[in-house]
């Protein structure tokens, strides 16, 4: 059983923090809504996970990373060697005051959690992290299936995997066992809500998060700002590390021994998407975070080096460097009648687009060298990552992508210099991306590296949240993206094209080799056995090529003197509630 991180001594009726306190932060999307099981985007998920509770946490500052109780009194017992964990719920934890509560304080159960779990196995939420517990849920796919069936999800129907032993008890009973799926207790999405307020808001829940987190919604522009103040009825918490600590956090945790959480009575967000006035604002002090400093201003701020320029240096700013588990990709919808397909011709045009685009170059020119080459789905520091991989099919060569192309008969028969498919039909490939000067850029050297093979490529733009829901209706041909660990596992990663995964797999990746190794790669202990099932999924996902895997980013952010107490974290970010702002230090440099 693991400790506890965070010490709480009970709820009180009424807790401020702070209110000279506000912490100014810039996002670089949008949000697209605020209902846990339905949101997916970085955006959301940072609101979500500071509004609402999850039944456990990562410990802040231990590394390893360490799973803590949040919402719980304590870590899960397991049963039945992994089949079944029994949680214990705390008491006193309330949601804040919402008019579908009609005047009533209303105290989180476990049948709040058993009701997260509901909601994503209801078809009608449409959640993208369905993948989280599909098939592991004892009764969940046939609850599941029966509402696809009448149209209607039974929400007092119970389910066998979800027994709510008493009102702060909830048994979720696995299909089989599963070692890391308290793992899944920790992912912000399957946080805790009440079905009084889902229902009282309807179609517009995502606008109305009512959660019993440290922070709750206060203003909200949507699109444009959120304004977030603290949870005045925050059930008294101060930070204990459960683990290990490096002694780089030591002063972080002396920093924050006995301090009340939230510190901050506000956070403040402005969505700032274009790179150059994100950064502005931070000169500004407009806001006291970049989380991601803008990959056109890295030479602005960091040196050939990578450390921070000595005239940001000397105004006290602070430079953080993570290397976070994240894999990004260029993803082919393989449902697409030009780019997708299993047929021998269908997997030569994706390896050789994916042969002509020079990544090295990417990395060099459009990320400033703020990267590592990805060679498989998986990031460094995951059980899997294999740094000498060989991927001769996604390695940067013109020459035999053309030769690739000429043998399966994509050739210019016109002489316009772009070539056609095989039966003579014109060649033209669509690449979706945003509309912001370094997304323009990748525009460029896509066209460039593209013209250089004789491929015709045209580049349509939208916004990331449209970009998103397009994506899962799957009318994306082909566009690049990436993915953050939601937990410390290959199979977070994996997911994403295993076939009946869903909205998350924009590739529409569908292999029924690959669906085997995944699922019997998720009945596995951690063990050599696992990982090289893991090796086994990343040869297929080379060579049907649905991605062409680009590169692990390194995350540089930037803070302002008067932010202390602050270490990133590499699975959960926007750590608000740890943060503390000298605003004395602040007003005075303004």
């Amino acid at each position: 059983m693991l400790a506890l991180a965070l010490a709480h001594v009970g709820a009180l009726p009424s807790f401020a923090a702070d209110p000279a306190k506000t912490l100014h932060v810039g996002f670089s999307i949008a949000e697209t809504s605020f209902d846990p099981p339905f949101a997916s985007d970085a955006a959301s998920d940072s609101i979500i996970a500071n509004v609402f509770d999850t039944m456990l946490d990562y410990d802040y500052l231990a590394r390893p990373v360490k799973l803590v109780p949040r919402a719980l009194e304590a870590m899960p017992t397991v049963e039945d060697n992994g089949k079944s964990y029994l949680c214990p719920v705390r008491k006193g934890v309330y949601f804040t005051p919402d008019p579908a509560f009609k005047g009533k304080r209303r105290e989180l159960t476990a049948g709040d959690f058993a009701y997260a779990f509901k909601r994503l196995l209801d078809p009608a939420v449409k959640s993208p992290w369905l993948w989280l517990i599909e098939g592991k849920i004892e009764g969940g796919d046939a609850a599941r299936q029966q509402a696809l069936k009448t149209g209607h999800f039974d929400y007092d129907a119970p389910i066998a995997g979800l027994e709510v032993v008493d009102r702060y008890t909830l048994r979720i009973r696995l299909v089989a066992p599963d070692l890391r799926f308290p793992y899944v207790l920790a992912v912000p999405n399957i946080s805790a809500q009440a079905r009084e307020v889902v229902e009282a808001y309807g179609a517009d829940i995502g606008a109305h998060p009512v959660g019993t987190g440290p922070y709750m919604l206060g203003e909200y522009k949507r699109s444009t700002r959120i304004v977030l103040d603290a949870n005045p009825g925050y059930r008294e918490t101060t930070y204990v590390p459960a683990g290990p600590i490096p002694p780089s956090s030591e002063p972080v945790a002396a920093a924050l021994k006995g301090k009340r959480l939230p510190q901050n009575a506000r956070v403040e967000i402005s969505v700032i998407e274009e790179g150059q006035a994100r950064w502005l604002a931070f000169l500004k002090r407009e806001i006291d975070f970049l989380d991601i400093v803008p990959v056109e201003f890295i030479p602005e701020a960091l040196d050939a080096q990578g450390k921070l320029k000595a005239s940001l240096a000397s105004r006290g700013i602070v430079h953080d460097v993570l290397l976070r588990p994240n894999t990004w990709w260029v993803y082919f919808n393989m449902e697409d009648p030009v780019v997708g397909g299993y047929s021998r011709e269908k997997i030569a045009l994706r390896r050789a687009i994916a042969m002509g685009y020079d990544n090295a170059e990417a990395i060099r020119v459009l990320l400033k060298g703020r990267a590592i080459p990805a060679n498989g789905p998986i990031p460094p520091d995951i059980a899997g990552y294999d740094p000498n991989l060989r991927t001769e099919a996604q390695i940067y060569d013109p020459a035999f992508s053309r030769a690739l192309l000429d043998r399966f008969g994509y050739k210019d028969r016109d002489g316009d210099g772009y070539r056609e498919t095989p039966d003579g039909k014109p060649l033209t490939i669509e690449r979706w991306s945003t509309p912001n000067s370094a997304s323009r850029e990748g525009d460029e050297l896509w066209k460039k590296n593209m013209d250089a093979i004789g491929i015709r490529i045209v580049v349509k733009k939208d916004r990331v949240p449209e970009l998103r829901k397009m994506a899962r209706l799957g009318k994306i041909p082909m566009r690049g993206d990436g993915w953050n660990a939601d937990y410390p596992d290959a199979e977070n990663f994996m997911q994403l094209l295993y076939g009946p995964s869903g909205p998350e797999n924009n590739a529409r990746f569908n292999l029924p080799q690959f669906n085997v190794l995944y699922e019997k790669a998720r009945t596995l202990p951690d063990s050599p056995e696992r990982t090289k099932l893991f090796d086994e999924m990343t040869q297929l996902v080379i060579a049907y090529a649905p991605w062409r895997m680009t590169y692990h980013i390194l995350e540089d952010s930037l803070r302002h003197p008067w932010i202390g107490a602050y270490v990133p974290h590499p699975i959960r970010s926007q750590w608000w509630q740890y943060i503390d702002v000298d605003a004395a230090m602040r007003a005075a440099a303004h």
